[in-house]
């Protein structure tokens, strides 16, 4: 019997957050995906389906800056500041099955001195 993966260990965790954490117009779910190189956000209303905000380390304006605390919390600061210009403010915060330390928690304490509530 194969040992699970820790990615696979992180999807199901996801899964069970995703069962209880759900996004609206009125207060979208702010997702968190993490690669070793890149962080990724985005403001998902789940009842339309849609994104309706983002922002990725991998743009141009802020790429090569991901791997680490200090580029998590630029996208954390884009995505707030993007959610306010189409007049976001509160939202739901989706970990995205990674432990709140590290580059998701600098991402979110970004977001949350930016302006947005969760």
């Amino acid at each position: 019997m194969a040992r699970e993966s820790k990615n696979e260990i992180r999807v199901r965790i996801h899964k069970r957050i995703r069962s209880r954490v759900a996004g609206n117009q009125d207060r979208p779910r702010l997702v968190v995906f993490r690669s070793l190189n890149h962080i990724y956000a985005q403001l998902i209303d789940d009842q339309q389906g849609h994104t309706l905000v983002a922002a990725a380390s991998t743009e141009k304006d802020l790429r090569g800056k991901g791997g680490n605390t200090e580029g998590a919390k630029l996208i954390g600061k884009a995505v707030a500041e993007r959610a306010k210009e189409k007049g976001i403010t509160k939202v739901v915060f989706d970990r995205g099955g990674y432990l709140y330390h590290g580059r998701v928690k600098a991402l979110a304490d970004a977001a949350r001195q930016a302006g947005l509530e969760f």
